[in-house]
Parts: structure tokens; sequence; C-alpha cells
């Protein structure tokens, strides 16, 4: 059934798009550093920029999750949640307890999660689990049921992963609250992803994207000191939040990820799943190579949907053979999605290089600019490098003719924009 409505999805809106979405690309300069480029485009684009922040990057979901809960139990006013799905799993049974626990303390706890993330994993929520969560104290509602015949609603999906504790802590990242992140998979292995963990200025703008969500869902506006408190960090790092809505700012993100691809004068890592990217962001990272930057992409030889890892592997070989360095992670699943600039800036986020997040689904980045976090950043990157080997020629040419069919027909459902 997933697949049924995945490759629907692709079909429909890879007949509904063309490439005549608007793109104002950075040019290359060698006189102007890449992180001072792309910084003037986003305040240019009216991207929130703010300054003085704390972050800590989490190398994986127990360093994720150890965190989080800790903040939770430390919050004194408000708990605010927002995930693609929350899996009716172990660790979810622990976050619940402890929000529950929360409750029952006076805390506002509110909670959201994705109908369609919901359906489509294979422990999902029901009506009862979710009258008992209530029932806990926690207010917890589902984004955009999907309801026969409005089949339009399968694409508009909200597929951020972002958690506000008391307007002082926040959490971004790729790692939903599923048990299989620290679990792994049956027949896939490990699930691999990094979060972020942020205080400072940018907290309220994550808070705002939250607010948004919860008052075009359930009508209630929330505002006031408490939920927006200021920070009183002395120094810190940069860091923009970059948010797709649809309709409001269809194409921020597409355009985000090229204009920093765009930006790039020395070297360019990453690491994406389901990477089978849109026509900008594409043509971005083969300029890039064509100017001489150094690009490293690492990409998973395995996914967990059919098909599509077939679709990646032909997108790797191409960009390998144009010149760029492509790794294939062999320990299971890498769902990471994280990329460095030149060692002066890098982002975590939600956000996969394809069309249904870059088109379709509500997503939310955070770009980070500074040595230090993009120094550790980079480090992370580099052990999961150290876990994959390099594509060549010859260990593509190995795959079977199915395999490279099914890459092509993937390439050719891909929208373009």
């Amino acid at each position: 059934m997933q697949l049924r409505i995945y490759i629907l999805f692709l079909l429909v809106t890879a007949l509904t798009t063309s490439c005549s979405s608007r793109f104002v690309a950075i040019e290359r300069r060698n006189y102007e550093r890449s992180d001072s480029a792309f910084v003037q485009y986003l305040k240019n684009e009216g991207v929130p920029y703010t300054t003085n922040n704390q972050i800590e990057i989490l190398n994986g979901a127990q360093a994720k999750f150890d965190s989080l809960f800790s903040d939770i139990k430390k919050a004194k006013h408000h708990i605010h949640l927002e995930y693609f799905n929350f899996r009716n799993d172990s660790i979810n049974k622990v976050l619940l307890e402890l929000l529950a626990q929360k409750a029952k303390e006076g805390v506002e706890v509110r909670a959201l999660f994705d109908a369609f993330g919901n359906l489509s994993n294979n422990r999902p929520l029901k009506k009862r689990d979710l009258e008992k969560i209530r029932e806990s104290g926690v207010n917890i509602i589902k984004f955009s049921p999907v309801v026969f015949p409005w089949i339009n609603r399968l694409f508009a999906r909200d597929h951020r992963k972002i958690v506000v504790i008391d307007g002082e802590k926040a959490y971004i990242g790729g790692i939903n609250v599923a048990d299989y992140y620290l679990n792994g998979i049956k027949g896939v292995g490990e699930w691999r992803d990094m979060h972020s963990r942020v205080e400072g200025d940018a907290v309220n703008e994550l808070q705002k994207i939250f607010l948004d969500m919860w008052y075009k869902e359930t009508g209630e506006r929330i505002d006031g000191d408490s939920y927006y408190p200021r920070h009183r960090i002395a120094e810190g790092a940069d860091v923009a939040i970059v948010d797709r809505w649809p309709r409001k700012t269809p194409a921020r993100m597409r355009d985000a990820y090229a204009n920093a691809i765009n930006s790039a004068k020395d070297s360019i890592i990453l690491i994406n799943p389901y990477f089978v990217p849109l026509c900008n962001v594409k043509k971005a990272i083969e300029k890039a190579i064509d100017d001489s930057v150094k690009v490293k992409i690492i990409l998973s030889e395995k996914g967990d949907l059919p098909m599509i890892p077939d679709g990646v592997w032909r997108v790797a070989y191409k960009l390998m053979k144009r010149g760029a360095e492509v790794y294939m992670y062999k320990d299971g699943f890498n769902h990471s999605k994280v990329m460095c600039i030149d060692g002066s800036f890098c982002t975590i986020g939600s956000a996969n290089l394809n069309s249904r997040s870059l088109i379709c689904d509500y997503e939310s980045n955070l770009f980070i600019f500074g040595k230090e976090d993009t120094d550790e950043l980079y480090h992370y990157i580099d052990l999961d490098k150290q876990k994959s080997y390099k594509l060549t020629k010859e260990i593509y040419k190995k795959r079977s003719c199915w395999s490279r069919f099914c890459g092509w027909l993937v390439m050719l459902i891909t929208p373009f924009v």
C-alpha cells in the first residue's frame, strides 16, 4: 500500500511540475567567502537569521534521545513536539510516559504528528492510543488526515522533526520518534541519522514554526512572553532557519540548497537519503564539479523503499563519472540530511534532496555558520565515510540489468523544477 501511494505521488507530481521555478543563483566568485555570499542571499530572501546561539550536534539517535529526555524532565512551562510520526514502539512509550508526568506537574504539552507519516509506518498510533494519550494530559493532534476522495492531501505532508521546550531549548534534525533509529531494521541494518540541539534566538524561530502549524490545524492562537522569552547568550553561532511551507515559501528549501552549493569555492561534502535531486540542485552540484570544487557525496547502498535505491545508484554513478567522489555507506541506511561547505558553514535538517521533500512537504533545516560547529559535523560525516566504499565504474557495472533499468525508470518519473 505504501509503495502504491509513493509511486502515485511520483507520477502525479511529474505530470504537474515543470522547470519554471524562480531561482536566482549565487555566482561563484573568487573574492567573496562562501559563507558571506550565502548569508547575503538568505537575508535578501527574508530567511530568519539570528546570532548568539549555542549549538550541540547530536551524532545519532542515542545522543538525541538522551539529551531530549533530560531537557523534558527539566521543563517548567511547555513542551511542543512536531514530528512526521510517533511510531507506537518502545522509545515512544518512554517519551509518552515522560510527557504524561510533565502534564501532571502542570506543564503544557502539545504534540503534532503527520497523518500520512503515521499511516506509513508499520506501528501507527491508533484511535484508542490517541484517546489514552489525551487522557494523560498530552494534547496530541493529527496533521491533515487523509480523507477519500481528497487525494491531494497525500502530497503536502509535515516532515519536520522539531521540539521546543519552555521557549529556551529546541531540537531540529532528521530523527523521528521510532526505536529503529536505535535498533536498526531487519534486512536493512543500522538506521543512521543526526540531529541538533539549539539555545538562543533561533529557538524563537522554531517556536513560531510549531505554533503556526498548531494554529493551522486547530485554530488556536498561542502567543506571549512565556513562549517567546528573551535569550541572554553572550556569544555563539550565527544560524539561519530555512523553512519550507507549501504555497508560502514553496521554493525556499531547494533554492537554499542550490545556492549553498553554488557558493562553495573549495569543498562540498554531503549525506542525503533518497538522493534523486531536482534540476536546480543537480545542476548546482554539476557546476561545482566543473568549477573544480571538491565534491564528496555519501549515499546508502540500500534503502527502505523499493526501486528508489536504484535511482540513487544511477545518480551517484553519473556524478561520479563527472568528477565527484561518491561513497556508498555499507553499514545500513544512512538517513542523515547534512552538508558542509568550505569548512565554513553546514546544515542539519529534515529535508531530503528529492521531489517529495522539495516540492511538497513542510520541511525545516538549520544552517550553522562557524568553523567550530562545521568542523564537528565534518568529523562525523568523515566517520561515516570510513564506513563506506568508493563507487567506481567497475562496481556500478556489476549491478544487474534489472537494477539499472529500475534506476533509469526512477529518474524518468522524477519531476524537474
